[in-house]
């Protein structure tokens, strides 16, 4: 596994469970993660990594910070050998009551924003050939669920955006994935009604359901040499809710 590895939206829910799952497993591993609102809870879990984590501000609407924050990190932690593209929003909507704002807002910032992480990592790692990407995608990107068009289209291209990335630094010893998790009980998921809590963890052939814990272990696995000729696909973390 690469000794630097960047993090979006690493402050809370799956983010999070994979900063201290990346700590936890190589302690000469650096990580930079970022926050877009809560400040608070990124810095809380820089101070408790000993030094080994550094905390970055990243507005996925700005379309000129992903570079930035690359060169940033990089000139405090090293280059950036893995990639975990994670920040994003959901917003629900029936299609025929969403507006073109919110449309182009959900798709920029879990679509877009994922892009344009990715471009500002894939020419360092291409030049040094080597680096690792995985892109957290969801289960709506597969299975329909009423209200979230957008969300579902922004997270179904990033699947494809994966297979496309992957076989175009493939050749330089770049890898690009996804996971693509379930139902998971995050700050983003809080305001969910029981009815859609429960209807979408349903199908779930597992009594445990699908912690933040379980994708991040997706994730280390994916980065991790232990996953050296897999490149290019999408990894299911939901219970068995897609059996």
């Amino acid at each position: 596994m690469g000794t630097t590895v960047l993090v979006t939206g690493g402050g809370r829910g799956i983010g999070r469970a994979v900063v201290e799952a990346l700590l936890a497993d190589d302690p000469e591993t650096r990580v930079a993660l970022t926050w877009a609102r809560d400040e608070a809870a990124a810095r809380g879990v820089e101070e408790a990594s000993g030094g080994r984590a550094r905390a970055f501000h990243l507005d996925l609407a700005d379309p000129r910070r992903p570079e930035d924050l690359v060169s940033e990190v990089e000139e405090a932690l090293g280059d950036v050998d893995a990639l975990v593209n994670n920040a994003g929003m959901r917003r629900e909507g029936l299609l025929a009551m969403t507006s073109d704002a919110d449309w182009h807002e959900v798709l920029d910032l879990n679509l877009g924003g994922a892009f344009r992480c990715c471009r500002a990592v894939a020419r360092g790692m291409v030049a040094r050939r080597r680096g690792a990407v995985v892109n957290v995608s969801s289960l709506a990107a597969l299975h329909a669920v009423a209200g979230q068009a957008a969300y579902a289209a922004a997270k179904a291209g990033l699947l494809a955006m994966t297979r496309v990335l992957a076989r175009e630094v493939g050749r330089r010893g770049v890898r690009v994935n996804a996971v693509v998790p379930g139902f998971v009980a995050t700050d983003m998921t809080s305001d969910l009604p029981e009815a859609k809590r429960q209807a979408l963890t349903a199908a779930e052939c597992l009594p445990t359901g699908v912690r933040a814990e379980d994708v991040a272990g997706a994730i280390l696995f994916l980065l991790s040499e232990r996953a050296a000729g897999i490149t290019g696909q999408s990894l299911v973390v939901d219970a068995g809710a897609s059996a």
